[in-house]
Order: structure tokens, then sequence, then C-alpha cells
């Protein structure tokens, strides 16, 4: 039996590497799926194919910007009037800055905040009262390693990732008795496994020296670990930070 049956789940960021893997997945393993992103889905031909084949009852995209309030509240509302529910999201949206702390402006700073743990409050507040009238939900977020090992030139990034560790957790305690589960994946060096063949041979090497299993991840492999958190095979998982990252926070 497929394992999300007639789930209705939400992607943010669903136009990303890990977005565009999450929808196509959920979809084979029987979904309702909202893709949601800012950008405009002309930009992707994987995801209009995927609007052909399987059909507005099956899949819709909707394009809003879920850093803004107002648009993420009107994502919540295009939902409910198109399934009536909503049994869980996969929270993908994020910005990152690379930049030493002296040579970040302030500005930067609070773009990498807003874009990566104030979107992630933004649509929880958004969803949480669909979850919580369809009986109950689960929340993936997705974090990153360098929420937990410093990475050099994150700080903006590797602070608003250990804020949604912390947020997500939060959130796993206060609304438990509202059947709301809610987990962080925790992704190491990832491409979609179409990319990979694109990677220097420089690149294909550091991500060797950083992991245990001496190769990056795959998109599909983050995306099958928030199919099983938002599947009823997890159903006694909540409150975890899990690393999907070939060991690297063993080796560094």
């Amino acid at each position: 039996m497929d394992p999300l049956l007639r789930k209705v789940l939400l992607i943010t960021g669903a136009l990303g590497q890990l977005g565009q893997a999450a929808t196509k997945m959920f979809l084979e393993k029987g979904a309702v799926v909202v893709a949601n992103d800012i950008g405009d889905v002309d930009q992707s031909r994987e995801m209009k194919l995927l609007l052909q084949e399987y059909g507005e009852n099956r899949l819709i995209f909707v394009r809003s910007d879920v850093t803004r309030e107002a648009d993420s509240a009107l994502l919540a509302k295009e939902i409910e009037s198109k399934f009536g529910r909503l049994d869980g999201y996969f929270h993908n949206v994020c910005t990152a800055i690379h930049k030493p702390v002296l040579e970040q402006t302030l500005a930067e700073w609070e773009l990498v905040i807003t874009g990566t743990l104030t979107s992630a409050f933004i649509v929880c507040k958004s969803m949480l009262p669909l979850l919580i009238r369809s009986g109950g939900g689960s929340i993936v977020n997705t974090s990153s390693i360098i929420s937990q090992i410093p990475a050099a030139y994150n700080a903006a990034y590797g602070a608003a990732k250990a804020g949604v560790n912390q947020f997500t957790k939060i959130v796993a305690h206060d609304y438990a008795t509202s059947k709301i589960r809610a987990n962080a994946i925790l992704p190491g060096i990832f491409f979609a496994q179409n990319k990979i063949s694109e990677l220097s041979n420089d690149t294909l090497q550091l991500i060797h020296d950083n992991s245990l299993l001496e190769r990056c991840g795959t998109a599909e492999e983050i995306a099958e670990m928030a199919a099983f958190l938002l599947s009823d095979a997890a159903s006694y998982i909540t409150g975890a930070l899990i690393p999907v990252d070939g060991g690297y926070h063993m080796k560094n």
C-alpha cells in the first residue's frame, strides 16, 4: 500500500532540487500535493510535466512568498478550499549568504533569518489551524547539519537553522495534544541525482573527505526521509532532529 495514500501534503520551496524530488516522490507514494514556491512554475520543466501527468486533483502549484504572512495565510485558505484538509507539510524555504561576520551587513543577516527561520514560523502559524481541524498531522522542516556543526562563513545560516531545530521541537511539545507531530531533517551535502555528474573533481573530493560514506547525498534520499516522517509509519516520532548526512557530523 502506498504510504502517503490520499494524504494532502504541502511542499514549500517546491522548485528547488529537494522540493522537486519530494513532489515527484510524494505523488508516486499516493499523496495529493500542493507545491508552493516564490518562483514561476514555467522555470521548471519537471514540475510542468508532473502537473500534466497527475492533473489538478493530485497536484496543484501555488506561487506565493511564504516569508510573507498574508501570502501564507492565503495559501492555507486555498488548500482548504481545494481539498478540504491538510495532513502535513514539508517546509524547504531558506536563504543562504556565505560571508564572514565582519563582511556581512545587518540587512544580509536579516534576509537569511527571515528566509530561513521566520518562514518556518509563518508557515507553521498559517498551517497549524488547518492541520488541527483535519484531526492532526505531521510537520517536517528542512534544517541542516550546519545547525550543529560549524562551517566557515555560515554564521547567519547556521544560526537560522539552529533556530529551526529548536522551533520544531517546541512545536512538537506544544501541539502534541492536538495530534501534531513535528520533526526536522538535517541534511549534509546533497544534490539532485541528475546533477551529481556535473560536479567538479575538486568538489567530489571535498565531499568524499567529509563523509563517512565517501559520497554526497541525493535530494531523493532526503525526500525519502521526509516521506517517512509524513507517513503513519512514523506515528511515534516527534521532536526529533534527524541527520541525513552520510556521517558528516561524525567526521567534523
